[in-house]
């Protein structure tokens, strides 16, 4: 295992913008922001006060994996770096320095700054959680009506647009309708988001179902350009922390499913009470299967060896 970073400190060479469960986020310029990911880890809106070490690594990596598999369907935010230069070419010489070089390296992103759209775009495929618990009291997901007789974790007919509000740090996201979002952001952007949103994920889905993985559901955010009007896909795509990752192999209609992602740390902290409890100390068996299960989903996504 790598060092494991829990926050990171750059002595004010860049200002901090923003700490969030994960990032930390810095301005490089006024139209450069600096992505951080960490290794801390939040459940049920509640972070750990132990790391999973080398998360914030993979993360990075699959991100900009999926962002360049994306390239061709949506715009990103990501800024590219030339072959034969590294992130550190385009920040501040003094990040250079060992003791910032090991919190930054390979777990860094250059990231164009956009006017964020306030809202988590959900896409589900099947349903599970909170859906499927919905379901089996009023037959709807986020109020939309769905067919009868779905069973636990089945797939969707179509994957279907459940979003939620974007709360700030230490509240909760609420659910809200397709309705309410079109209230929040306007009709044409809260359609386009819509559309867009099941668009990319399911191309995602049809890949990694290729790859042994099943994406149950994922959270996608988005920004727009305010001089064209574009969106933009921006933030983390389609990793563990943002998604629900199945085995394909296991997979069983009727059940609840092995996953590759936070659901294994949720699951501990349910059977212990400690459930929305801030500051758990992680146990090392749990902080050793998290890890490992993260890892199993970067490489078969990715094909590359970590």
């Amino acid at each position: 295992m790598g060092v494991t970073i829990a926050q990171t400190n750059l002595d004010g060479i860049l200002p901090l913008i923003a700490r969030g469960k994960v990032r930390d986020i810095y301005e490089v310029d006024p139209k450069t922001l600096l992505f951080v990911a960490t290794d801390r880890i939040s459940a049920y809106d509640c972070s750990m006060s132990n790391t999973i070490p080398d998360k914030g690594v993979m993360l990075t990596r699959l991100s900009e994996f999926w962002f360049h598999f994306l390239s061709n369907y949506v715009r990103n935010h990501l800024i590219e770096i030339p072959e034969g230069k590294t992130i550190f070419d385009f920040l501040p010489k003094e990040l250079s320095e060992p003791k910032y070089k090991e919190q930054l390296e390979n777990r860094s992103l250059l990231v164009q700054k956009h006017k964020l759209i306030p809202l988590e775009a959900i896409v589900r495929g099947y349903i599970t959680g909170s859906a499927w618990k919905e379901y089996c009291k009023t037959g709807s997901v986020h109020t939309i009506p769905q067919p009868q007789g779905l069973k636990e974790s089945q797939e969707f007919p179509v994957a279907i647009f459940t979003p939620s509000t974007k709360a700030e740090q230490g509240e909760h996201d609420e659910n809200i309708s397709p309705e309410q979002a079109q209230e929040l952001i306007g009709k044409d952007v809260a359609d386009r988001v819509a559309e867009l949103a099941i668009r990319i994920y399911t191309k995602c889905r049809e890949y990694a179902k290729t790859k042994g993985i099943i994406i149950a559901d994922t959270k996608f955010e988005f920004g727009i350009d305010e001089s064209t009007g574009e969106i933009i896909l921006v933030d983390e795509v389609l990793t563990p922390d943002s998604s629900r990752f199945w085995s394909g192999a296991n997979y069983q209609v009727g059940k609840s499913q092995d996953s590759y992602d936070k659901q294994y740390l949720r699951d501990w902290l349910t059977s212990n009470k400690l459930a929305g409890v801030p500051g758990v100390t992680m146990p090392e068996d749990i902080v050793v299967n998290t890890r490992a299960k993260y890892l199993e989903a970067f490489e078969a996504l990715t094909g590359a060896k970590f």
